[in-house]
């Protein structure tokens, strides 16, 4: 129920004061406004512990354990997708299943990276003794400097909240937020650390439409579609029929050396038709054509191709190799990849 922006609401020993709203964009914006706080906070007080966690993590020769319970478990499993997909090897480990039976995951060589906003859960007094015992790293990430995760952990993140943004001050909100970005910033630092390259990204997204970004060429897409073309003299029945065989509403016009020098497409042919009724024996490719067509070489990236086609509001680039004609590359290419 929106009121006013503080209600007040009884207590036995005192009186508290809990967060309402008058209206929905009032705790839409509030809302905002703690988090973002939260994190200029917590990005204030990195320093050089973080360095270290990084410093720890890029160099061990296991892999990074991420564990956590309730919301915390699935900030865990996010980190986890954002290590294994910046070349950090990462998996999850849930802190209650550790302790009937997934503690076997953990490795010698392995780092455990547990999150936990108090830091106080029954389970992680279990399980924080026996990973000790064991002889692996303890990275901590939680809210409570003195709570028993810190004080089990060799090194420590820490990720102070001052407030959650729910009215309650209850809901995990700014905590879960400020443990997502913490991930991050081990993610994007470890990939520095590691020299991890668009290549190496792609190597992990195959199939994603990231991943196309950064492999895909326009010598992949320009091949599946014909390659229409006509000479400058070439009259109106051979630049229809080229047209409709190529199915791309275009048709490129090369020289004697299969070099474009210009293309003609469906809208240029109209525009024809509508000025020259008159006199359509005597039409040829050279009256019609755009001179200078756009052009890219089959080497290039596709999403080369999209950013030509963006900025000449154009939905085909010829495809060229050595100077010479080669092929179509349409938006519909890149359409079906997913690189648009």
């Amino acid at each position: 129920m929106f009121g006013n922006i503080y209600s007040q609401k009884a207590s036995q020993n005192n009186t508290i004061y809990v967060k309402s709203y008058n209206n929905i964009l009032e705790a839409a914006l509030l809302t905002f406004s703690i988090e973002i706080e939260t994190l200029q906070q917590i990005r204030d007080s990195l320093g050089n512990t973080f360095v270290k966690v990084v410093e720890c993590l890029s160099v061990t020769k296991g892999r990074v354990v991420v564990t956590g319970l309730g919301k915390s478990a699935i900030i865990a499993r996010k980190i986890v997708a954002s290590f294994n997909s910046t070349g950090t090897h990462s998996i999850f480990m849930h802190a209650g299943d550790a302790l009937h039976g997934d503690l076997g995951m953990l490795g010698g060589d392995d780092v455990l990276l547990c999150i936990s906003k108090s830091g106080e859960t029954a389970e992680l007094k279990v399980l924080l003794p026996l990973v000790k015992g064991f002889g692996n790293k303890i990275i901590g990430m939680t809210s409570e400097a003195g709570s028993f995760l810190a004080t089990y952990s060799d090194y420590l993140l820490h990720i102070p909240i001052t407030e959650e943004a729910d009215p309650n001050n209850l809901a995990p909100t700014s905590s879960s937020t400020a443990q997502m970005v913490m991930g991050d910033a081990l993610a994007v630092c470890l990939l520095a650390q590691k020299g991890f390259t668009s290549d190496d990204f792609s190597k992990f997204h195959p199939a994603g439409s990231l991943g196309k970004q950064l492999y895909l060429r326009v010598d992949d897409l320009y091949v599946k579609n014909s390659s229409p073309s006509v000479k400058e003299m070439d009259d109106l029945k051979k630049i229809i029929v080229s047209m409709t065989t190529g199915r791309l509403g275009i048709t490129v016009v090369v020289n004697d050396q299969n070099e474009p020098i210009g293309v003609i497409t469906d809208g240029d042919l109209r525009r024809m038709l509508e000025k020259n009724l008159d006199r359509m024996d005597n039409v040829y490719a050279v009256d019609i054509m755009s001179s200078s067509p756009v052009r890219i070489a089959k080497t290039e990236m596709a999403v080369d191709a999209l950013a030509i086609m963006k900025e000449n509001s154009i939905t085909q680039v010829v495809v060229i190799d050595k100077g010479e004609y080669v092929g179509i590359v349409h938006l519909h290419d890149l359409l079906q990849e997913g690189i648009v």
